[in-house]
């Protein structure tokens, strides 16, 4: 039997739906998202097994020019994208003309391996609109293979998957047959509780976060989890607790919730607060939340 397997790794701008396309594909909810710029920080891969192909999908953080040492990291992982793909996804959204970085553009048009251009979030247009962009994708990327999607209701999302198998090299798995991701069960942790305060907070608040979980201690029918929820200053402390605490125990029950169906099992989670100053600057502190290798 010929068996295929290969690196699908999925790029765009910022807010166009990668996430969800991701999800979609692999049928977990692998990848946070929510409406605010930058959800993604980390390269998340998603495994889909078959008998006959494995498929690695791999959601990075959306395309920006990095103002500081953490948005530099997270451009990082877009490049190593590049570099390991078999099959290449660039995601554009209806008013999109670029990309926000144009050595990432050249990179796709000059690709050596296959590229698959998707038209996102097309329920949000009408079919002259549709057939204008494809045509502006068309002349724009002419290497690639255009689809015009909703990952957020699933449209055409088979068709693409289909494609992908079609355009799979042929090759023995890379991991594990029951391996779902190259994430531990902290990392998903930490990104659950980054979810919920990117929902629940404005401004800079959300994006001078970090999550760290501290202790995971699985048992039969419970899973007890202390988190550290990093801040930069004092000021953003007293704001994710909220008065009399009730911000951050908001956090932690929809947290709760949302771990308690992805384990399959009950949860126990203790969020505290702690002041980590200038950590989106520092090397050694991003190294350590796993943002530089």
């Amino acid at each position: 039997m010929i068996h295929k397997a290969g690196f699908v790794n999925i790029i765009g701008n910022p807010n166009v739906g990668k996430s969800t396309l991701m999800n979609a594909l692999v049928g977990e909810k692998l990848s946070i998202i929510t409406p605010k710029a930058q959800t993604t920080r980390h390269r998340i891969l998603g495994i889909v097994n078959h008998e006959e192909y494995q498929i690695v999908f791999s959601d990075t953080p959306g395309i920006i020019n990095p103002a500081y040492e953490l948005q530099a990291s997270m451009m990082d992982f877009v490049k190593s994208a590049f570099e390991d793909a078999d099959v290449l996804i660039y995601m554009v959204e209806v008013g999109e003309t670029a990309l926000k970085n144009e050595a990432f553009f050249n990179k796709i048009i000059h690709s050596k391996i296959p590229v698959i251009l998707l038209l996102n979030k097309i329920d949000k247009s009408n079919k002259e609109e549709v057939d204008e962009k494809i045509a502006f994708w068309r002349n724009k990327v002419p290497n690639s293979f255009i689809y015009v999607i909703s990952a957020l209701e699933k449209f055409n999302v088979d068709a693409v998957f289909y494609k992908i198998i079609e355009l799979l090299p042929e090759s023995p798995p890379f991991y594990p047959k029951d391996q779902l991701t190259d994430k531990n069960e902290r990392f998903f942790v930490n990104e659950k509780i980054r979810e919920k305060i990117l929902t629940h907070y404005k401004k800079e608040i959300p994006y001078s976060v970090e999550v760290e979980t501290e202790s995971f201690i699985e048992e039969d029918a419970i899973v007890r989890i202390r988190s550290i929820i990093m801040v930069e200053r004092d000021t953003q402390k007293g704001i994710i607790i909220g008065h009399k605490g009730t911000a951050i125990k908001r956090v932690g029950a929809e947290a709760r919730k949302d771990l308690e169906r992805f384990f399959q099992k009950k949860v126990f989670i203790e969020l505290y607060v702690k002041v980590n100053k200038n950590w989106r600057s520092d090397k050694n502190q991003l190294k350590r939340f796993g943002y530089q290798q």
